[in-house]
């Protein structure tokens, strides 16, 4: 068999060479020694060394038998901007056109056969392509049926997925599809962050003499890895070890079964990379904290990772089940009664802890308006904000063009075709494409056989989508606003519509108003989670200056139209309509809505103000928007769904 080397002419960086990051390094070997794990998601600021540490993988892979030819393993890196046909392969037009042939081009997935799949930036991937990689890593295969053609392919890969959180989240579907998930972080002592500036410093000054002093340790790392793939088959997975994993999902309440399937398949690959020949507990721990954390998240607002004293009771209840082994029906029940109740278990004869935050004493300070003044909502009791509930849809009039979501129509590359095109990157519509060839045929001397097509030919495909817009809230959090039921109703929408727009893919900005002016807490991101901390750690109190909130909404549209012309934007107020903060502020708010509306911006008004007694200044505020308007306590009815679009 010939050797083949398409190796790069600068060394990369040596996985040994890489400080610190043992968890991240760990799981990517994992995943080498056995590939069916499903991939490693890595979480981190930038700036921790995710890349380097992903691409210097590749050098430790056993070669690959091409055909007769062994080649080093590939690392294949799919840009976020990829299309569909350009991860999974397409009809090959070229082909078809020259020689009336239909021939199937591969994709991105079929290079990555045997390699590395690397996805920076995985979260700013579009949905779709995300769910059609984590199918062909867990398959192993990729089956294609499209214009025309049928192919499958192998496809076994190690899928590497990174992202920084700021950015945006995964869906939690999303993330349960990743095997691993590591979260890494920059370390905080002096002489680690040294070590790593100087490694970097010496790579950068002679990559190749600093490749070679850490070869032959990489080269022994590779032949480990090469060896527990050797050994991975006759590692035996005992039923005592397996009821220990089936307690640990359970203990955890992870929805399926792919937590298990890949827990017991990472425990086994750290018993073969250990050199054993059985699992134990000891790597089932370890599996345990790299498979389960992602897959506590049921709520997009739930914080990653996994507690060590929750973990640590879960290993003790699942080695009491491996002990056990395979109990009586009647002795279940008992043992676990008995170890649940005690003179110091919840109960309802214990009554409530009143805790502190309940007197009558808890407003905060007397000045609302003054430095640090108000109150916060983490100052309030720890009940869950009151009115909570699936938002409904909310739209921006119009047909857009933005990124893809799931909010506002747009045209998009995916979608139900509406029209033709002749203008290329739209996808072939077929039908047009015919039609077109077809009236050039007698002028192209065609007088039996295949459709003589020709580049001039070819139409693209206008699809009509679905589009991720920009959300701004504006939050009254003033005075009036602050009452505490009504500010915990407030809460509860707001957090609605955030769980909403995380669900539809948009950006997300938080403005509040209170005291002398609107504080921009939550310039545009995709990070709707942050919003959510953000809210709760609120100031309330003091005057409504509505018409500050309503001009830094309207700043902060038009700047974020510069970085991104094709989304469009979304004002969500949520306020009484009662400005009093100075001299003429009800009619400095209707001018300030005037100039948001004359901008173009798509607004809605939701009126939280309460009583027997109704100002309506909301609903005036909401006509001056040229916007939509809905009560706080309808934010949920039926007649929500088009309130915007019947405004427009």
């Amino acid at each position: 068999m010939r050797v083949e080397d398409d190796r790069s002419q600068v060394a990369g960086f040596p996985f040994s060479a890489v400080v610190g990051q043992d968890q991240l390094r760990l799981a990517l070997i994992l995943c080498a020694v056995h590939p069916g794990i499903g991939g490693v998601l890595v979480r981190g600021e930038k700036g921790t060394a995710k890349s380097t540490v992903v691409r210097a993988l590749t050098a430790l892979l056993p070669a690959v038998d091409d055909d007769g030819v062994a080649r080093p393993a590939r690392l294949v890196e799919l840009p976020v901007g990829a299309t569909e046909d350009r991860v999974i392969g397409s009809i090959d037009l070229e082909k078809v056109l020259r020689d009336g042939e239909r021939a199937f081009q591969p994709g991105l997935l079929a290079a990555a056969h045997q390699g590395v799949l690397y996805v920076d930036e995985v979260n700013l991937l579009h949905d779709h392509l995300v769910d059609v990689l984590l199918d062909a890593a867990a398959m192993g295969r990729v089956h294609v049926e499209r214009d025309g053609i049928s192919h499958s392919h192998p496809a076994k890969f190690v899928l590497v997925g990174t992202m920084n959180p700021e950015e945006g989240e995964l869906r939690p579907q999303l993330l349960d599809r990743f095997g691993l998930a590591v979260d890494v972080a920059a370390s905080r002592e002096v002489d680690v962050r040294m070590e790593v500036v100087r490694r970097r410093l010496d790579y950068e000054r002679d990559p190749q003499a600093f490749a070679a002093r850490y070869q032959p340790a990489d080269q022994e790392l590779a032949a480990e890895i090469l060896s527990a793939r050797r050994k991975l088959a006759s590692v035996e997975l005992s039923n005592r070890e397996l009821r220990r994993i089936a307690s640990l999902c359970a203990s955890f309440d992870v929805d399926g079964m792919r937590a298990d399937l890949v827990l017991a398949r990472t425990a086994t690959a750290h018993a073969a990379w250990r050199g054993d020949t059985e699992v134990t507990e000891e790597d089932v721990r370890v599996a345990a904290e790299l498979t389960l954390p992602h897959r506590r998240r049921r709520d997009p607002f739930d914080e990653p990772g996994l507690d060590q004293d929750q973990l640590d009771e879960a290993m003790s209840k699942a080695d009491e089940d491996a002990k056990a082994g395979e109990p009586e029906p009647q002795e279940s029940p008992e043992q676990n009664g008995s170890d649940d109740r005690g003179p110091d278990s919840d109960g309802p004869e214990n009554g409530p802890d009143d805790g502190p935050g309940n007197g009558p004493d808890d407003d905060g300070p007397e000045d609302p308006d003054g430095p640090g003044g108000g109150v916060r909502a983490t100052d309030r009791p720890s009940a869950p904000p009151a009115g909570e509930f699936k938002a409904k849809l909310l739209e921006v009039p119009g047909v857009g063009e933005g990124a893809p979501g799931r909010r506002s129509r747009s045209m998009s590359t995916r979608g139900r075709v509406v029209r033709s095109t002749r203008e290329r990157g739209h996808g072939l519509h077929l039908t047009s494409t015919v039609f077109a060839a077809a009236e050039s045929q007698i002028s192209r001397g065609r007088i039996g056989g295949r459709l003589q097509l020709a580049p001039a030919d070819l139409r693209g495909a206008i699809r009509e989508g679905r589009e991720g817009n920009l959300i701004v809230f504006v939050v009254d959090a003033s005075g009036s606003m602050a009452a505490r039921d009504r500010l915990s109703a407030v809460t509860g929408a707001v957090v609605s519509l955030l769980r909403d727009a995380y669900q539809r893919r948009d950006k997300v900005a938080v403005i509040t108003v209170r005291g002398r002016d609107a504080e921009l807490v939550l310039p545009p991101t995709s990070s709707v989670d942050i919003a959510v901390r953000r809210l709760q750690s609120m100031r309330t109190g003091g005057k409504s200056p509505l018409a500050e909130g309503f001009l830094r909404a309207r700043e902060v549209v038009l700047r974020e139209r510069l970085r991104d012309p094709q989304r469009r934007a979304l004002v969500v107020a949520l306020t009484d309509g009662r400005a009093t903060g100075g001299k003429d502020a009800l009619h400095r708010a209707r001018v300030a809505a005037h100039l948001l509306a004359d901008a173009r911006v798509a607004s809605i008004v939701v009126d939280c103000e309460t009583g027997l007694v109704r100002l309506g200044l909301a609903a005036e505020l909401a006509r001056e928007l040229s916007g939509g308007y809905v009560r706080l306590a309808e934010l949920s009815a039926q007649q929500v769904a088009g309130v915007v679009r019947a405004a427009a």
